[in-house]
């Protein structure tokens, strides 16, 4: 944080917390005593009315405000809730930035807002994955698509020819980031398909920023390559009983569903069948495939197998083998 940043940040700092000692200020923004003295001189050099208050710390006059925001309880609720997501699922720069937002925000409301703010915050929560040690690749991707840089990394597709799970080295130029689910997934152009591809970051190996650089075509819109994920059709017909289920968790790859006497006909588009088996075997005799033929023979066939698996047979050989 620069000074300039910092100087106004310690007028919010005690336009929301009203004393505050040098201590206390020194701690939040990661500096020395000296410089908060120094920082407080500045402001009240450039007519900043700060009092100082001998053995309790710093305060501002009563009645001074910086030129307010105008914010709702409602609006304040919206960008406090967004800054506490980020703050859970984002890397840790931009972690430490939606912390510093929240307290601007905080610090320009009302004190019955911020009361009434306080209290819904506190019995609203996100629940997240942890990134762990994806953050460096999620940092790294957001400098790659904003300098538009191509990247390298070895990826581990769950259905591909790579038996031995060893990954495939991919080069990409990274066009957009999506957050689905708690998964974090790249939108790229793929050099080795020669097509846009869709890659999850917990899927990524030895991540490379390159030095070579891409233009993203001008007619690339992220909204428009969420509803066109594959070009196979897939219909399948879910009956009555679990139709309210699957309204509720649907697939990523849905794109359109419809009430009938059956149940619920359900849509889907997907790049590969093997996108979607795991998902439909989920639901067991709830649902039918009406199209591909091909699709409908795989889920027959899986679903032989694990027959096979849980018969008594099967389970005598693994009581054997113990």
């Amino acid at each position: 944080m620069n000074r300039t940043d910092r100087l106004l940040a310690i007028v919010l700092e005690l336009q929301a917390k009203k004393l505050l000692r040098a201590e206390d200020l020194a701690a939040t923004f990661e500096v020395t005593k000296r410089t908060i003295y120094r920082d407080v001189q500045a402001l009240s050099e450039a007519g900043v009315p700060v009092v100082s208050l001998p053995r309790q710390g710093y305060s501002l006059i009563d009645g001074y405000f910086l030129p307010p925001l105008a914010f709702t309880s409602d609006e304040a609720m919206m960008l406090l809730l967004g800054s506490s997501f980020a703050a859970l699922d984002f890397d840790a720069q931009y972690r430490a930035a939606a912390q510093s937002a929240s307290r601007k925000i905080e610090a320009v409301l009302r004190d019955d807002f911020r009361a009434e703010v306080d209290y819904l915050r506190s019995n609203i929560r996100f629940i997240v994955s942890n990134l762990s040690d994806r953050e460096d690749t999620l940092q790294q991707l957001r400098r790659a698509i904003l300098q538009r840089r191509t990247v390298r990394f070895c990826y581990h597709a769950r259905f591909s020819a790579d038996k031995d799970n060893t990954g495939q080295l991919r080069d990409a130029d990274p066009y957009a980031l999506l957050h689905v689910d708690g998964i974090w997934q790249l939108m790229a152009y793929c050099h080795l398909r020669h097509d846009i591809r869709q890659f999850r970051l917990d899927r990524m190996d030895d991540f490379v920023l390159l030095d070579r650089t891409f233009t993203r075509p001008a007619h690339f819109k992220l909204s428009a390559m969420r509803k066109d994920v594959g070009k196979i059709t897939i219909r399948a017909l879910f009956d009555e009983t679990v139709a309210r289920w699957v309204h509720e968790s649907p697939s990523f790859y849905q794109v359109e569903e419809k009430a009938c006497d059956g149940g619920l006909l359900v849509t889907f588009k997907v790049h590969q069948e093997e996108q979607i088996v795991q998902w439909l075997l989920g639901w067991g005799a709830h649902v039918q495939i009406l199209e591909p033929d091909s699709l409908r023979e795989r889920l027959a066939h899986e679903s032989a197998k694990m027959l096979q698996v849980h018969s008594k047979e099967s389970l005598l050989e693994s009581a054997n083998l113990d």
